[in-house]
């Protein structure tokens, strides 16, 4: 009997999940390459990344989430979870009072001491990490095998690839402009080339104008701008901040972005999530700089 497409890896997933049941354990590679197997499927997830919260929900295993961190709001079931911190600090008395089968870090934004401290404690660590669009289907299918959702995360893996697909050929024919994505105001952060929302703005035929930085999150200066003079400055900010943020670079118009009214607020968190919505939100993202490239 041939199985092809779906049929073949929903039916190889089921095989998966039978086998971990028959013999009591599953081991599945993290985002980062890293082995880990547990006793058996986790029934109890703790996840400190708001993306992979996100995910879990997505590919159909939210009903394993115990916990998370601030900001975890999408689909709105996550916000009923308990909160035991955020991306850079967590309760640990309450992470392990929870007593978690497995706990989903964020290896670039949670703090690299405490997930230290949960490995000493010797919680098993599952290690979530998209740094690019292209990343996200694999991500969803390691973390559907973990939770014992092969199929359903297979099926949403290959919408996901569909939809980036099509963006992608929409976007191959834009004109570059090059943009400042400023994601916090005093002092002004911006992102790495290595972030997806730089990769956000790639899809979107624009350049990040400091793409150069490993940091993924790092702070520059006004000097710093200035010598990059980009085309547009987009504040993506939290709901209500953007225009704040603005207001403060029309003090410099000898920036390009200043001089041509190219300042655009873009709220959409879907983006700060870093969740699989975010390709939803690059669509938005890619329809505003559209606008702002015909101004």
């Amino acid at each position: 009997m041939r199985f092809t497409g779906f049929v073949y890896r929903a039916a190889l997933g089921s095989l998966l999940a039978f086998a971990s049941a028959a013999f009591g354990s599953v081991t599945v590679t993290d985002d980062l390459g890293r082995a880990l197997t547990l006793a058996r499927v986790p029934e109890r997830i703790v996840s400190l990344s708001t993306g992979a919260t996100e995910m879990l929900y997505g590919i159909g295993a939210g009903d394993r989430l115990i916990a998370t961190v601030e900001y975890s709001d999408d689909p709105p079931a996550a916000q009923r979870l308990p909160r035991i911190g955020d991306a850079s600090s967590i309760d640990m008395e309450r992470l392990i009072a929870l007593h978690a089968d497995v706990v989903v870090v964020w290896p670039r934004g949670n703090n690299p001491a405490q997930i230290a401290a949960i490995e000493r404690l010797g919680l098993p660590i599952y290690r979530e990490q998209v740094d690019a669009f292209r990343d996200f289907p694999g991500s969803m299918r390691r973390l559907g095998m973990l939770a014992g959702a092969s199929a359903t995360a297979d099926e949403a893996a290959r919408v996901f690839e569909e939809k980036l697909a099509a963006l992608a050929q929409r976007s191959a024919s834009r004109p570059r402009v090059s943009v400042l994505m400023q994601i916090w105001d005093h002092p002004i952060y911006t992102v790495g080339g290595k972030h997806l929302m730089s990769d956000a703005l790639r899809l979107c035929g624009a350049r990040n104008v400091f793409a150069e930085l490993e940091a993924a999150a790092p702070v520059v200066d006004i000097e710093a701008v200035i010598a990059r003079d980009p085309d547009l400055i987009i504040a993506a900010a939290p709901p209500g901040a953007a225009e704040g943020w603005l207001a403060r670079w029309r003090a410099f118009p000898a920036l390009k972005a200043v001089r041509m009214r190219k300042l655009i607020a873009f709220e959409d968190q879907r983006l700060t999530r870093l969740g699989p919505s975010a390709l939803a939100a690059t669509d938005h993202l890619c329809r505003v700089i559209d606008a702002a490239r015909a101004r």
